[in-house]
This record gives structure tokens, sequence and C-alpha cells, in this order.
């Protein structure tokens, strides 16, 4: 599916069964709530953090795709096209960033170290 074709499903949804959209802070608050937990997942998982049981059975895929909902959320009740909003913003960051990130001494050390331990 398109991010389109996400956006006027989650819009299906919220006339269908969510009566109608919680206001833009409300969402906001729900967007930084989602990204906490996302946090948690990868600080316990990949990080130095360790997991508590209740952590356990946490899905990353499911916690990242309740992130996915509440931008589009925000982007319906805005009227933002994240299709058009993405495909500008591949274009400034290409335009902006074609050779910083190839340049970057810091990334080249860190992969070259990274594929040594490979």
């Amino acid at each position: 599916m398109t991010i389109q074709e996400a956006q006027e499903r989650v819009d299906q949804w919220i006339k269908t069964y969510g009566v109608r959209y919680f206001n833009e802070l409300t969402n906001m608050a729900i967007l930084t709530e989602e990204v906490g937990e996302v946090a948690r997942i990868i600080a316990r998982r990949y990080g130095e953090q360790s997991c508590k049981p209740s952590d356990k059975d946490k899905d990353l895929g499911d916690e990242l795709a309740d992130v996915l909902w509440v931008v589009m959320c925000l982007a319906n009740q805005t009227g933002i096209d994240l299709d058009e909003a993405l495909e500008r913003n591949f274009a400034k960051k290409t335009q902006r960033d074609s050779h910083r990130h190839l340049e970057n001494e810091k990334i080249k050390t860190e992969y070259s170290n990274n594929r040594m331990l490979d």
C-alpha cells in the first residue's frame, strides 16, 4: 500500500470506529508516548539497559506502526499529503547531503571498524 492509501485507510478507520480525530495537541502527546515506547524497546533490546519481564514480549514492529498511525492522523487533520511531503524531503536531503555523509570521516571509521569485527 502507498502512504496515501494508508492515510486514507487511517481516515476511514477514524470515521468508522474512532468517532473523530483527537485534536492536534492530543495527537502530538500520543505521538510522543508512542515514540517513547519504541525507545524503550530499542534501549533494552539493542542498548545496554536490561529487559524487565514485561518488556520481553513487546513487538517493535507494532510500536513503530503505532508511531506511523499517529503521524498519519496528524497529517490527515492538517491537510498534508505524506507521499508528496516525502518526495520533497528526499529531494531536499539529496541536494543538501549528497556528499556530506560520503565524506564524513566518523562514519567511514566506524563502518571500517564494524567491518573488521564481521
